[in-house]
């Protein structure tokens, strides 16, 4: 598998951009400043909670294996019902986090369920002014969308702190966090002995090139948002969207609700990465690909499926709040701006 910045086609322009810009209506667009080699980062379980302790043990191994120093939240490693901790405890770590000065950027330890019920606990006036990079992918999507809903906040859809982070991830994170770097995102080459190659591909749902500002990640914690004042405006943007163990109806059902409460009308392109364990035994009467066709080609918008982002172990960190341009014939996406200052 390729791997790296040949994978990646990593831009070598990494210039400086300004803190904010405006974006379509909502908050002024705020990058977070960049990560340097020795920063602190927090640990935070804003949802479920990690069964195995040693969990935590890992998540502060592969913090100091990218370089940075972990500080745990003061309630991870609890334990209330399903989730990490209780609702306002969860949203206290986060805003925390935020407020402490020594604090660089903020990892989720892992999704699961629990995000949403902590926002209406968050500081938001609070989180505006101090902009930090927030990762991690899945239940996380809930604090992406409402962040950037309530701050404009630039964060990123990536591997969880408890992630497999194999070397494409790393790849990944690195130059788009440390450096600045402009990255254009394809899937890599699969190692098989095959003709033509099989796995990682792409496909076409619509062809053509679009740009917009990078916006989604689980679309089933999406959908979920939606009618919430924690729901973004996303006219304009590019919509990438995954998930994990939905059947196709379950997708179509989700995809129907966003386009008949106007989410997809105003999207410039749709990219759909991984949908991980997604096809119903036996079949379902409908392909995944043929679900997505129905919603997405009326659109008349540039639209691929099958990117490298999602329920993976080895995904791409992907912007979110951060313009791009999509070419869906190429499968290929590329930053047109640093994502940090």
């Amino acid at each position: 598998m390729m791997t790296g910045a040949a994978a990646l086609g990593l831009s070598s322009s990494f210039g400086m951009q300004a803190a904010s810009h405006q974006l379509g209506s909502g908050p002024a667009i705020v990058k977070p400043p960049r990560l340097n080699l020795g920063d602190t980062v927090g640990l935070i379980s804003p949802a479920s909670l990690n069964v195995d302790s040693y969990d935590y043990d890992m998540a502060d191994e592969v913090v100091e294996a990218l370089g940075l120093v972990p500080k745990r939240g003061k309630n991870v490693g609890r334990d209330f019902g399903y989730f990490s901790a209780p609702d306002k405890d969860r949203a206290a770590d986060v805003n925390a986090m935020f407020a402490d000065k020594s604090v660089k950027g903020i990892f989720a330890i892992r999704g699961g369920w629990g995000c949403a019920r902590i926002l209406p606990y968050l500081d938001y006036d609070m989180i505006a002014k101090n902009p930090k990079p927030l990762i991690g992918y899945s239940d996380i999507t809930a604090l992406h969308m409402a962040l950037h809903a309530k701050t404009g906040l630039v964060s990123f859809h990536g591997p969880n702190a408890t992630a497999a982070w194999g070397q494409a991830s790393v790849d990944s994170f690195k130059p788009l966090l440390f450096d600045g770097a402009q990255p254009t995102y394809s899937n890599p080459e699969a190692n098989e002995d095959r003709l033509v190659q099989r796995k990682w591909r792409t496909r076409i749902l619509t062809g053509g090139t679009a740009s917009g500002r990078l916006m989604g990640g689980n679309l089933t914690v999406l959908t979920a948002m939606v009618g919430t004042p924690y729901m973004p405006n996303m006219d304009g943007a590019i919509l990438f969207i995954e998930d994990v163990g939905e059947a196709e109806y379950r997708i179509d059902r989700m995809l129907t609700q966003l386009g008949q409460a106007g989410h997809l009308k105003g999207l410039k392109g749709v990219i759909f990465g991984q949908c991980t364990k997604c096809t119903t035994s036996g079949g379902s009467g409908f392909t995944l690909t043929e679900v997505l066709k129905q919603h997405i080609v009326p659109l008349g918008v540039p639209a691929f499926q099958g990117a490298f982002f999602g329920h993976m172990s080895d995904q791409y960190t992907i912007p979110f709040g951060t313009r791009a341009i999509m070419d869906a014939d190429a499968g290929t996406l590329r930053m047109l701006e640093p994502s940090v200052t």
